[in-house]
């Protein structure tokens, strides 16, 4: 037996961790499911050999999809925060998510069909609105404050002035 990682974040979801697991290990990097265990048992939210856990990562982070309640809602309050280089980059994970029974939503953030929240952060807008012109860091923020899916172009003309 491998010892777990010291810190992992767990995700609840409705009888679907396993399908949410194997999508993120499609559309990210050093992503993967490294185990399935089936409940011994029955319990509120399913039944015996049922998947009840998933450990997988996304992007190197040890995460666990349990298989509970359907009462509790995933919120805004977590979110996964992936930086990308390039509008590619930017494109590929804000439409691999949005795409697949997603919600956009501002700023470049956006929902899973499981309701998990990803911000979808180009470098150059982290960049941009730390900027240590204070006048440079206000045009950058108040464009993304327009966007949804955030337009690297649009962040380099508001940081250029």
């Amino acid at each position: 037996m491998t010892t777990p990682a010291k810190n992992t974040i767990c995700l609840m979801y409705d009888g679907t961790a396993e399908e949410a697991a194997r999508f993120y290990a499609s559309v990210f990097p050093d992503s993967s499911v490294k185990a399935i265990h089936h409940a011994p048992g029955d319990y509120p939210a399913g039944k015996q050999g049922d998947v009840l856990t998933v450990e997988f990562t996304v992007l190197g982070i040890p995460c666990l999809g349990l298989n509970g309640s359907t009462a509790t809602p995933h919120g805004l309050a977590f979110s996964f925060q992936v930086a990308t280089v390039d509008q590619a980059e930017t494109d590929r994970y804000w439409d691999a998510i949005v795409g697949n029974g997603g919600t956009a939503n501002v700023c470049g953030w956006c929902q899973d069909k499981w309701g998990i929240s990803w911000q979808i952060t180009p470098i150059a807008l982290t960049q941009g609105y730390t900027d240590p012109d204070p006048a440079v860091a206000k045009r950058v923020f108040n464009a993304m404050m327009t966007m949804g899916k955030i337009d690297i172009a649009g962040i380099e003309a508001a940081r250029r002035g």
